[in-house]
């Protein structure tokens, strides 16, 4: 295989701007190669576009060539917005590493630095009680399947929080690394696919669950953005929204900042604007 693809890939390792060049070939009933036989991956410095895509076949099988950017892949691992690559990355053959770019990348992820840890926390976080809130919201109204799948979306973000908690990255199989890690978010998953309670009743349930898990990772799940906000007095909206390191958040900040008033770790603090009786709404750290 390697020997019929060598022609593909050998000239980009040639190139200085290769960081390197990875293999991952497909294992028996596993989704990681999406029915590719083989993917190769080649890391770039720089590129116009972040990502190319090209298929290939040969012998009866097929191959995917992905050459992507070192500022994707870095936003790919800290957004978690492409999990496979994780994996790609722990399972791949290297072929080619420039001064050991990619030996120390896999480093890296294999000690996971608590800073990344904290920020990764703080984004599964935020989408965690983007969901919670939505689902509750719905559940309200008595729209009951999509409260549903608001629910199903906010534990698995749950589940990602307590496997990065634990050290890790969070694997395509999740719920078989939660199980191991925090069995309580497993059965509250097990106790929403199973129950042979009515959805009402399941659902009513799962929020009141939900609502104690959540305030037990509010501290860990809101740390980074605390460390962050707390570098200023106050900050207009705009501010959070604009500031580099909160940039991630940006979908879901609107309702992590109201989730932290409310559970006073953020105050609203009203500036004077030159109309009579209207202010601008700005936020600070609760001290």
């Amino acid at each position: 295989m390697e020997d019929i693809l060598r022609p593909i890939y050998q000239e980009r390792a040639s190139q200085l701007n290769t960081l390197g060049v990875l293999v991952v070939e497909k294992k028996q009933k596993s989704i990681l190669t999406d029915s590719f036989d083989v993917v190769l991956l080649i890391i770039v410095k720089e590129a116009e576009k972040p990502i190319f895509i090209k298929h290939y076949s040969y012998n009866d099988k097929k191959a995917a060539l992905h050459i992507i950017t070192e500022a994707k892949l870095q936003k790919w691992l800290l957004l978690g917005t492409n999990r496979k690559i994780f994996e790609w990355l722990d399972i791949a053959k290297i072929i080619f590493d420039r001064n050991e770019y990619v030996v120390n990348l896999k480093k890296e992820l294999q000690d996971f630095p608590f800073n990344g840890r904290k920020v990764k926390m703080g984004l599964e976080f935020a989408k965690l009680i983007r969901r919670y809130i939505d689902g509750k919201a719905l559940f309200e109204n008595q729209q009951y399947l999509d409260a549903y799948n608001h629910v199903v979306h906010s534990l698995h973000h749950l589940a990602r929080l307590a496997v990065i908690e634990n050290g890790l990255h969070p694997e395509l199989t999740v719920w078989h690394q939660v199980k191991q890690m925090e069995p309580e978010i497993y059965k509250l998953y097990e106790e929403l696919l199973y129950s042979e309670e009515i959805l009402e009743k399941r659902l009513e349930l799962l929020f009141l669950a939900s609502e104690f898990l959540i305030h037990s990772k509010t501290s860990l799940g809101t740390a980074h953005m605390i460390d962050v906000l707390g570098k200023k007095e106050y900050w207009m909206f705009n501010e959070i929204m604009q500031e580099a390191e909160l940039i991630p958040y940006s979908v879901d900040m609107a309702v992590l900042l109201e989730y932290l008033i409310d559970k006073h770790l953020v105050e609203v603090i009203n500036i004077e604007t030159k109309g009579q009786g209207v202010f601008h709404r700005c936020y600070r750290v609760n001290k």
